[in-house]
């Protein structure tokens, strides 16, 4: 059961119950519940390169939580003249031409943990060994066709999934049988 009420994402409260993260376009349920986080974590310490088999590393955010990404992250990228992490938990990044790059993508992405998202689909990959990269923008499309997320699962990056702000909403849930608290008609 849901709460009609959208959350307001960036001035949420942590520890505030639960939400669904919901596609804008068509209103399909991208997540189940999700608690929020008060950041995003650092991910865990995985040597991949002594991975017997390639795959994801270890999520980033646990399963059952969200945070949203202060940091600009995915596509664009461009040229900057200061090295430095191209975007958050990414080493440094060039163009092939001996140039830096950083990250000039939307802020306040939704960051969850990819095994979380529900009825996505893969859209396009940047080009890596095992896995999607952020790297060429939104990858990740909704049932409705529309493009919702970027999903980061190469082995040497951090497995994350970052629902794009811009299309997903989130709506509060409510447990059944519990009565929405506020105030009451105007007057009382």
């Amino acid at each position: 059961m849901h709460d009609d009420v959208s959350v307001d994402i960036a001035g949420g409260a942590v520890g505030a119950g639960a939400v669904v993260f919901e596609c804008a376009a068509c209103g399909a349920a991208l997540t189940g519940p999700l608690e929020r986080l008060p950041a995003v974590p650092d991910p865990p310490y995985f040597p991949w390169w002594e991975s017997g088999e390639r795959g994801p590393s270890p999520a980033t955010v646990p399963s059952g939580r969200y945070a949203i990404e202060t940091e600009p992250y995915g596509a664009p990228l461009v040229v900057t003249d200061v090295p430095g992490p191209a975007m958050p938990r990414r080493g440094t990044m060039g163009d092939g031409h001996g140039r830096w790059l950083v990250s000039r993508g939307p802020r306040g992405n939704i960051v969850i943990d990819p095994g979380d998202a529900r009825g996505l689909e893969l859209r396009h990959a940047s080009a890596a060994c095992c896995g999607a990269t952020p790297d060429g923008g939104m990858n990740q499309v909704c049932a409705c066709g529309t493009l919702v997320a970027t999903l980061c699962s190469d082995c040497c990056l951090p497995y994350e999934l970052h629902l794009s702000a811009a299309h997903v909403r989130a709506v509060r849930t409510v447990r059944p049988g519990a009565e929405e608290t506020g105030p009451g008609p105007a007057g009382q």
